[in-house]
């Protein structure tokens, strides 16, 4: 009695085979694309964070040259107040004693910036007046230009601080954003040593979760 042969149709044979490739094949596509993705990251990350980096420094060397310039702007400032306060008090000496020429000379020895106030202060009558200001170097008038100068450095080397500070965090940031890339990588990656389709599909959601998330920080970002 002859023996039965069971024949298989052709596509019972490789339809099992074919789906399995199909679906090996679009998950290593998957996988390029995020380390593509990722590798793009990775550069633009790194080459804003330098950029930034180099935004910092430049920063900060120019608030600590500005603070510099404050600071000797207010020691010329100060020279300038002693100087004023000097001759007024020698002029004040011998005005007291009656010596008009010796007075006229330290009259024509005193700055521009301290004659509006001298003169302000002759007008109110300080020596008859009890309600007079005491000094010309209190009157409205009397004003320095270096102390504005260094007010103006102080105010300028705030701001250059602020700005160095600013693109500290901005290269921070972008170095964050980096991790998370390099992440994506790594799953992408390890994606590929896995026989598993249903963990190598895991891992990849997983990773192109981050890469979703790291692209959305990477546009909040500033760039240059």
């Amino acid at each position: 009695m002859p023996e039965h042969v069971h024949v298989h149709a052709p596509h019972e044979l490789s339809e099992p085979g074919e789906a399995v490739t199909s679906r090996e094949r679009i998950l290593e596509i998957v996988a390029a694309l995020l380390l593509s993705l990722a590798t793009l990251g990775i550069a633009w990350s790194g080459y804003q964070a330098a950029k930034w980096s180099g935004i910092q420094a430049r920063r900060y060397t120019q608030a600590s040259t500005a603070r510099s310039l404050s600071n000797r702007a207010a020691t010329l400032a100060s020279q300038d107040r002693i100087q004023d306060l000097l001759n007024f008090n020698r002029w004040l000496e011998v005005t007291t004693d009656g010596n008009t020429q010796l007075a006229d000379l330290y009259r024509r020895r005193f700055r521009p910036e301290f004659v509006a106030s001298f003169n302000a202060w002759l007008a109110g009558d300080p020596l008859h007046n009890v309600n007079a200001i005491s000094s010309p170097l209190l009157e409205p008038q009397y004003k320095l230009a270096h102390t504005a100068q260094a007010d103006h450095l102080q105010k300028v080397g705030d701001q250059l601080f602020e700005e160095g500070k600013s693109a500290t965090e901005n290269a921070d940031s972008y170095v964050f954003v980096t991790v998370f890339f390099a992440v994506v990588l790594f799953f992408a990656g390890i994606s590929l040593r896995f026989a598993w389709l249903k963990l190598r599909m895991v891992i990849l959601v997983l990773g192109g979760a981050l890469l979703v998330y790291g692209g959305i920080r990477l546009l909040s970002l500033p760039s240059l």
